[in-house]
């Protein structure tokens, strides 16, 4: 597996081990026991968080405190492959206001609002909110601005194994105020390193050894970037936004391979991948009085660019020449939006009419070449590789909530999309789509402790440009045709949660998500014998989680919280090639989580640790099956002082139960399932521990 690169999907796994979500800085040893929660005397009984709640973590941000909330987690915000602007997907909102940033990730938004900034958190229920889209408990962080501040983190760290290390990661940022102007100034740096090795084993039909391989893979990703963030308030119901980034991508990996036949020459594979480009994104909103209610004007456009390329090449042991590929691909991808919102109170309730206009676009040329005797590379007709995708989409929607009583609220959006999708190149194919879409949410507080919502959608999904076109990935010996008839899936979803508070104990929360899907996407067979990103048909899944917070302070244990999260999942879909039903390709099956962390009495220091396992499904495909996996248990540790010299330095080692990452995959010597089986693979590669550092602190 790798990581945050596009084409590589697992470097995060492989890179981060993050040890459990405590954020902290500087500390107030005189708050070593945790307040209770401050319950407003208000009819609709939110829940208040004062800042003195969140001394004994000492925040240095929002983010800081929002994840220290009990049972609470930040959710939605941070899906740049969300379909346009819509209707709002992140459960946390800053004075009432919903982030209008793709680029930005509502967590990496929330650490440049300095703690001290914040006057409270409210946790809120969504449909009291005039904000479409928000159900269950939102977080409202309430912000004052005052002065100017600045913050910084540095992250470092280094592996035993692979790979070199990690020195230019964090970020620095400032924020301020000059008269009705507040701005948000931040450079930063995501600085990944990742790696194993270990043996690759390949079988025949029979269960004899093929060949033995030694793998070893490292790679780097760094994503240095500016963003700034503008608000200007020009009357106590008037107030503009700017959101200005510019960002490069920097990816490199290589998969160096030794492999050892039992009949044939020594074979020795140079497999080397990189990637890089730029990305930025204009975006802002107006909005102000009008007539009877308040109209908010929204513009953003993003572009970005993808220069892809991939080596491979194999030598022999032998008198025989060399032999290889090479792979280069470059993508231009485009989005722009156009969206107003005008919403107004009526009946008692909170109107909203919406219109969205969205283009998407993608630009991609490709080209294949093989190495030839003399060692120069020669291309190849290619031609379903390169083309053009676009879309045009239009949208509108009206939405309504409602307080039906103190205890029981209501919102309900009707939309619809309207949509064209052409495509260029060699392919070239035109379709319009009518699309209906909405949802109901009901919301219900029975008590002061217990929250109960219940919503019932209809959701149209964002495609993936990138499918309509083909593709190879040279180190698996994959071509993934192209699509022309892909078409976004749809679903239907009932999604219940609750939450729990449990006092002075913590709070729990339980979702319960079913969705049927139309169309659902995975890979098919084509009819001329390769295979591509596809609709399959119908699908569905359940999905289960209980997480929440349990502090140990009411039995003694003082500064001592555990939090915890447990998935599981159930789906079902038909499989193209063999028939019967299987899970979604890749999908996760299961996962558990423990962290703990020990803020140590009448002391700056803190320590605890991670624990987390997960279950992730296989993939089908017309030559082969197969299945990618890292574990058992990742385990993690760490240490912190939260004022050295009024920085907080902490200190942490990832993978200390020494994980593995793992891959096997069954190929065919022809389509499934009448063909034999060609071989069986499998890899059982070293991570080894991973140390990290980091210092923050204000300015």
């Amino acid at each position: 597996m790798a990581g945050r690169s596009r084409h590589n999907a697992a470097l995060m796994a492989l890179a981060g081990f993050t040890s459990p979500t405590a954020l902290a800085a500087q500390d107030s040893p005189a708050a070593a026991d945790l307040p209770p929660v401050q319950q407003q005397e208000t009819s609709d009984t939110r829940q208040v968080y004062e800042p003195a709640y969140f001394e004994r973590f000492a925040p240095r941000n929002a983010l800081d405190m929002v994840a220290r909330i009990p049972g609470f987690v930040i959710a939605g915000g941070d899906d740049n492959g969300q379909r346009g602007l819509g209707q709002a997907n992140q459960n946390v909102i800053v004075n009432g206001q919903r982030f209008s940033s793709k680029s930005d990730g509502l967590r990496d938004q929330l650490a440049r609002i300095p703690s001290s900034n914040v006057v409270r958190i409210e946790l809120v229920d969504g449909n009291t909110l005039d904000i479409p889209g928000l159900t269950g408990l939102v977080a409202n962080v309430i912000v004052e601005n005052s002065g100017i501040s600045g913050q910084f983190r540095y992250v470092g760290g280094f592996r035993a194994y692979n790979t070199e290390a990690q020195l230019y990661g964090g970020e620095i940022s400032l924020s301020g105020s000059s008269g009705r102007l507040d701005y948000k100034v931040a450079l930063s740096n995501e600085n990944q390193r990742f790696g194993a090795d270990g043996p690759t084993i390949l079988y025949g039909a029979d269960g004899s050894v093929i060949e033995e391989q030694y793998t070893k893979f490292s790679g780097a990703f760094d994503n240095p970037r500016l963003a700034t963030n503008l608000t200007y308030t020009f009357g106590p119901r008037t107030i503009a936004n700017l959101n200005l980034s510019y960002g490069e991508d920097f990816y490199y990996r290589e998969d160096p391979e030794t492999g050892r036949p039992v009949l044939g020459p020594i074979r020795v594979r140079d497999n080397i991948s990189r990637e890089d480009g730029p990305e930025y994104e204009i975006g802002g909103d107006f909005e102000f009085p009008l007539g009877p209610g308040k109209l908010k004007l929204i513009g953003l456009e993003r572009f970005e660019r993808d220069n892809f390329s991939n080596d491979l090449i194999d030598s022999f042991g032998s008198e025989a020449p060399p032999i290889g590929s090479r792979f280069l691909q470059t993508n231009g991808i485009g989005e722009r939006i156009a969206r107003f919102e005008y919403g107004w109170a009526l009946w008692n309730a909170d109107w909203q009419v919406s219109g969205e206009a969205a283009y998407n676009r993608l630009d991609r040329v490709s080209s294949l070449f093989l190495l030839g005797p003399g060692g120069d590379f020669a291309e190849v007709d290619f031609p379903a590789g390169t083309g053009g995708v676009k879309e045009d989409r239009y949208e509108t929607s009206l939405s309504v909530s409602k307080k039906l009583s103190d205890t029981l609220s209501v919102q309900a959006i009707g939309s619809a999309e309207f949509s064209t999708l052409e495509q260029s190149g060699a392919a070239a194919n035109s379709r319009s789509f009518t699309r209906p879409k909405g949802s109901l949410a009901v919301t219900w507080k029975p008590r002061a402790d217990l929250d109960l919502s219940l919503t019932l959608a209809r959701r149209v999904s964002q495609l993936s440009f990138g499918d309509f076109l083909a593709s190879v990935s040279l180190g698996d010996d994959n071509q993934n045709g192209g699509n022309n008839a892909l078409v976004p899936y749809q679903s239907w979803n009932v999604e219940l949660e609750a939450n729990k508070t449990l006092g002075k104990w913590g709070s729990v929360r339980f979702q319960a998500r079913q969705g049927w899907f139309e169309d659902f996407i995975d890979w098919f067979p084509l009819p001329g014998g390769g295979e591509a990103r596809g609709n399959i048909g119908d699908a569905d899944r359940l999905h289960l989680e209980l997480s929440g917070t349990i502090n140990m302070d009411p039995i003694g244990w003082r500064g001592a919280r555990f939090d915890f999260t447990g998935v599981k999942r159930w789906m079902h879909v038909t499989d193209p090639f063999v028939g019967g039903t299987r899970p979604f390709s890749n999908d996760q099956l299961a996962l558990l989580e423990v962290d703990f962390r020990q803020d140590v009495v009448n002391t700056d220091w803190a320590f605890g640790g991670s624990l987390r396992t997960d279950q992730v499904a296989g993939y089908s495909r017309r030559f082969e099956f197969g299945r990618g996996w890292e574990g058992p248990v990742f385990a993690d540790l760490f240490v912190e002082n939260k004022d050295v010299f009024g920085l907080t330095l902490r200190a942490a080692v990832g993978n200390v139960l020494s994980a593995r990452n793992r891959f096997e995959r069954t190929v065919f010597d022809r389509s499934r399932p009448d063909g034999e089986i060609l071989f069986v693979e499998r890899s059982d590669r070293r991570i080894g521990p991973v140390f990290r550092f980091s210092v923050s602190g204000d300015f």
